[in-house]
């Protein structure tokens, strides 16, 4: 005997898929990556300023977004992600301002840099303390802010 057979019509209802699982993340990568960029980018800033002669707000800011754009795509949604993006900006933009005044003075005192950046660097800490002008707080600010905001909009 043979019977016909139809299979059954296709339901108009298909259930939609899972969604993707949530990226927890590495946050102890994240931190590590985030002072590494940090460190970098100020270098960067601190070489263009010197070359330049001249503070660029953009540029503090353009720390910010790379250090909290590691730290984001490394660490995930990790809450403390964009403060410690604001820290570790704050520590880019310091290297910067000191890398800058450091190659002045070598330029100008014949100094080498390694020296001023290991031996000399009390010394030179306190000259860039002692002669910081309310531009270069203003640019603190702003890489902190621009890193922050970054970090918790991208989370």
């Amino acid at each position: 005997m043979s019977q016909n057979f139809t299979p059954p019509a296709p339901d108009s209802y298909s259930p939609a898929a899972a969604p993707a699982p949530a990226r927890s993340g590495n946050f102890g990568l994240a931190i590590l990556a985030a002072a590494g960029t940090a460190l970098v980018a100020g270098a960067a800033y601190g070489g263009i300023m010197n070359a330049i002669s001249f503070q660029i707000g953009y540029l503090a800011a353009g720390v910010g977004l790379a250090v909290a754009l590691v730290a984001v795509r490394l660490g995930g949604r990790n809450p403390l992600l964009p403060v410690l993006s604001a820290v570790f900006t704050l520590l880019g933009v310091y290297v910067g301002y000191v890398l800058d005044l450091a190659l002045a003075v070598s330029e100008h005192q014949g100094i080498p840099v390694s020296e001023l950046l290991t031996t000399e660097f009390v010394k030179l800490n306190q000259v860039y303390v002692d002669n910081i002008d309310p531009i270069s707080l203003l640019f603190y600010a702003i890489g902190a802010y621009a890193a922050f905001q970054t970090a918790r909009k991208s989370g």
